[in-house]
């Protein structure tokens, strides 16, 4: 919750091609960074790639959300 407006903000900072984030380290993800990642797809659509941990991914499934194009498993 605490990182994820900062990460939001980063990631829309600098005008780009393509965004990727890359979440493979995360441990734990909640409701705020799902929003945050939502948002993202809102703003960067065709454009974001998430990279996403287990648990990641996890939640993500537990939020009807794991099959969204963005979304890539490692």
């Amino acid at each position: 919750m605490a990182t994820a407006d900062t990460m939001l903000q980063t990631a829309l900072r600098e005008p780009a091609e393509r965004v990727t984030l890359d979440l493979r380290r995360v441990t734990f993800f909640d409701s705020a960074a799902i929003h945050a990642v939502v948002r993202l797809a809102d703003r960067l659509p065709e454009r974001l790639t998430v990279l996403g941990s287990r648990r990641v991914v996890r939640v993500l499934e537990i939020s009807g959300l794991a099959e969204q194009p963005w979304l890539r498993r490692d």
